[in-house]
């Protein structure tokens, strides 16, 4: 209450103290009532012209609605009579051969052929049934209301596509609204022998109703109106609609929907046209309703079209406002003008008061030329009131002009300093990787030595076992092809003995691989790697799980990839303590949208490794097992950099490890002239 009356006495004040704002309140007023009165008018007439034509539009609407129904029962009717001409047909119910039943069933199945829901042939036998179909050819098409049994003898399908669960209720409408045509069929002597019916079931067409809409409704936004709906009803119960559930059209269609009682006694039991406003479902629209009629003139229904209110009112509120704020913009306008005429009688002082407040902004700003004399007192008051601010502006570029020597003498001691200290972390980097690749060869050295002689010491006994091996296959003669499989498998493993060692050999001679490298698939070797590893892993609680991807060749000595499929998987089982899941997979390595190779990744559910010690894995004698050597990812790793491939590790304490090897499509150069 204070601050208006605060700013009513502020008002009052200027009001009766300055000359220019009681000259543009008196000048202003009559444009002022002027516009008020426009704006008055132009409202009344605006809501009656708007409403009236928002209510024809709808009316029309509704009738291009009605009249496209119309076309669509004309063009069902030509259906139905081109199938009753058709040559086909004729030949059929001509025919004293052809069963009935199959000639209904045939009959039926044409249906789709004519663009009709229900097409069937009914042979008449007597009187009655004969003067009950000739009711139904009155007309050319109707529309009909059928009952459950009804709808069963017309087609197997139009039962259920006629259900229609009535919102928010149990219940569910079974009766059908169907447009149909019935047509008289004459023998050679042009005696009626039956009846064809066909046509179109309305429940649920939200096809139908789609298209209609779409040719009422041709374009997608309206500034006044929407996309506007179409509804048919059966009695009081929309059964193919595109009202929304919602405003955002998410929850599907208001089918199983009642129209308002208003609405309902207006077209359904008085038989009158609705146009006005009306609650559709869940909202209020404008609309237009029309009843439906059988070939009785009965009302059965009735045909809705409309489309929401709240946008037309929005639309319409928001032309009001667009004419409001041009109206407040002309009256602005000529305040402006008024204001300007009176203002030009205090130009300098105000002149002078407005740099004044620019100046205590710190906005750099002069008073100038004035338009009067020189020796006006107001003239000498501002050249002096400038000279004052021009030598304070001098002195301030002064005080700038050092400061900013001051800030680039700082930046670039910063500068240097930065890049000194770039420099410094540089040499610490390279000399830490210095460090630990002498760290490594120091461990592979060492590692070699142990390897030559792990090797040799192998090699003799598994020369022994297979020269007895040999010696046992003699002595049995054609005995030993009982045991022909075990044999071949003992050969099988003393072979793969023998790649190991020699593998061991050719790594502590920093020599490179000497076997044959070959192209091969790497998914056989996989199959072949799991099925060793399930030999030993029977008395363990360990399932296999393989997902096989790879499609690609790649250049690989076979017996080393096997090798070191093998030392992982049993890696893993170890890791689980034999018990869990080990998954095996195999992809295409493509990076960039080219393929570079074949990734394979052996996942198990173990203990994972701890953070720390993901770097140091691959280490040589690092190993966190009481009984490991600390050997195998180190000889695998250095296996695979021999080939140009890569050994890595994701790992999560408490769930479980995942390697992948990287095998490049073609092996290095370098590494095969070695070997050659």
């Amino acid at each position: 209450m204070s601050i208006n009356a605060s700013f009513w006495s502020k008002w009052r004040y200027r009001f009766k103290t300055m000359v220019r704002y009681r000259l543009m309140i008196l000048t202003s007023a009559p444009i002022v009532l002027t516009l008020i009165a426009l704006i008055g008018m132009t409202i009344y007439w605006s809501i009656h012209y708007t409403w009236q034509s928002a209510l024809v539009d709808v009316s029309e609407r509704l009738g291009v609605a009605e009249n496209s129904i119309e076309l669509i029962q004309e063009k069902q009717a030509n259906h139905v009579q081109a199938f009753a001409h058709s040559y086909e047909f004729v030949k059929r119910y001509r025919d004293p051969v052809t069963e009935l039943g199959d000639l209904q069933h045939w009959v039926s199945q044409q249906r789709h052929h004519y663009k009709l829901d229900f097409l069937r042939f009914h042979r008449v036998d007597n009187i009655e049934s004969k003067f009950r179909f000739m009711d139904l050819t009155r007309r050319e098409s109707f529309f009909d209301v059928l009952t459950t049994q009804e709808l069963s003898e017309l087609g197997d399908d139009l039962v259920k596509r006629a259900q229609t669960p009535i919102l928010n209720s149990h219940q569910v409408e079974g009766r059908g609204l169907v447009s149909r045509t019935v047509i008289p069929i004459y023998n050679q002597t042009s005696d009626i022998i039956g009846f064809l019916d066909g046509g179109l079931l309305l429940n649920n067409s939200t096809n139908l109703v789609d298209a209609i809409r779409d040719l009422i409704y041709p374009t997608k936004q309206d500034s006044l109106r929407p996309v506007g709906t179409l509804t048919v009803f059966l009695d009081d119960l929309r059964v193919s609609t595109n009202v929304p559930l919602d405003s955002d059209d998410r929850l599907g269609r208001a089918i199983g929907t009642r129209v308002s009682d208003e609405v309902r006694q207006t077209v359904l039991v008085d038989g009158q046209e609705w146009v006005n406003l009306a609650f559709v479902y869940d909202a209020w629209y404008i609309t237009a309703y029309k009843p439906l009629y059988d070939q009785y003139d009965n009302v059965i229904g009735m045909l809705y079209t409309g489309y929401l209110m709240w946008p037309f009112v929005t639309t319409y509120m928001t032309n009001l406002a667009e004419i409001s704020v041009t109206t407040l913009v002309l009256l602005l306008l000529s305040s402006l003008l008024v204001y300007r005429g009176s203002r030009d009688l205090f130009i300098p002082i105000e002149h002078i008061h407005r740099v004044v407040k620019m100046i205590q902004l710190d906005k750099e700003t002069r008073i100038g030329h004035l338009g009067l004399d020189e020796n006006h007192e107001l003239a000498q008051l501002a050249k002096q009131f400038d000279n004052m601010l021009d030598l304070l502006e001098q002195r301030k570029n002064e005080l700038e002009r050092a400061a900013g020597e001051l800030e680039s003498k700082v930046n670039d001691r910063t500068i240097s300093l930065k890049e000194k200290t770039e420099q410094l972390e540089l040499h610490i980097q390279l000399l830490n990787q210095t460090r630990d690749k002498l760290v490594v060869n120091e461990k592979l050295a060492a590692l070699g030595e142990l390897t030559a002689g792990i090797a040799h010491e192998i090699n003799n006994p598994t020369a022994v076992i297979l020269g007895n091996i040999e010696l046992i296959q003699f002595e049995l003669g054609d005995e030993s092809q009982r045991v022909a499989e075990e044999i071949e498998a003992i050969h099988v493993q003393i072979d793969r003995i023998r790649n190991i060692t020699r593998s061991l050999l050719q790594y502590s001679r920093h020599g490179g691989v000497q076997d044959e490298i070959t192209w091969q698939h790497v998914n056989p070797i996989i199959e072949e790697s799991i099925t060793l590893v399930k030999t030993g892993a029977k008395k363990r609680d360990v399932v296999f799980h393989t997902e096989l991807q790879a499609h690609h060749c790649v250049e690989i000595n076979r017996h080393q990839l096997l090798q070191i499929l093998v030392n992982l998987q049993i890696n893993g089982i170890h890791a689980m303590q034999g018990k869990g899941e080990l998954t095996i997979t195999s992809e295409d390595w493509i990076d960039n949208g080219e393929v570079r190779g074949v990734v394979i990744h052996v996942q198990d559910q173990g203990c994972g490794i701890k953070p720390e010690n993901l770097n140091r894995v691959f280490s040589p004698f690092f190993t966190t097992k009481r009984d490991g050597t600390g050997l195998g990812l180190s000889v695998s790793q250095s296996i695979l950099s021999q080939s140009g491939g890569e050994l890595t590790v994701e790992s999560t304490l408490g769930q479980g490890s995942r390697f992948s090897i990287y095998l490049p499509e073609r092996a290095h150069v370098e590494l095969l002239v070695t070997n050659l």
